[in-house]
């Protein structure tokens, strides 16, 4: 599962959400799929949409399955919403959330490790990975990403020099 993004508030009062997302564009979203909304840590529950509507790039207002008004819209604001990965699938070249479990290799330093999370800062996706058992988050760039191989799920980058070095002390 790919985190996507959160429900941030409701809309009115049929328990509409608002759910903000890092996909990069508003067209993957579709009435009859399904969104996990993780309740508590590690326990995300399913809820399937009757409703979809695109507010911009990178918000939806949505309306999901049993959730008929602000009351029980208000207990899933704040929470973080996943997606299963076939629903971005179409999208893999549009979003970099796809690449998450992706083997990640470098020209100078070899094999770095494997993607654990991808987040969205502005201007640029970031690659967060272990490398010598630190966190090291990697900027998804055209100038660093060299090649993107989806069926061996591996990217081949070119990094900065010393930006390893950054965060390895």
């Amino acid at each position: 599962m790919l985190r996507i993004g959160k429900i941030v508030a409701t809309h009115g009062l049929n328990g509409s959400l608002i759910m903000t997302h890092i996909v990069g564009h508003s067209k993957w979203l579709k009435k009859d799929d399904v969104l996990f909304v993780e309740m508590n840590k590690g326990s995300q529950i399913p809820y399937f949409l009757t409703q979809v509507k695109a507010s911009g790039q990178d918000e939806y207002t949505v309306n999901v399955e049993d959730i008929n008004t602000v009351e029980a819209a208000r207990r899933l604001v704040g929470k973080s919403v996943y997606v299963k990965e076939d629903v971005l699938a179409k999208h893999a070249q549009d979003s970099p959330l796809l690449w998450i479990g992706f083997k990640v290799s470098d020209k100078a330093h070899g094999e770095l490790g494997t993607i654990e999370d991808i987040m969205q800062s502005p201007g640029q996706w970031l690659a967060k990975l272990t490398y010598k058992g630190k966190e090291v988050l990697l900027p998804l760039i055209v100038e660093t990403v060299k090649q993107i191989d989806l069926q061996k799920k591996t990217i081949k980058t070119d990094l900065p020099e010393g930006l390893l070095e950054v965060y390895l002390g």
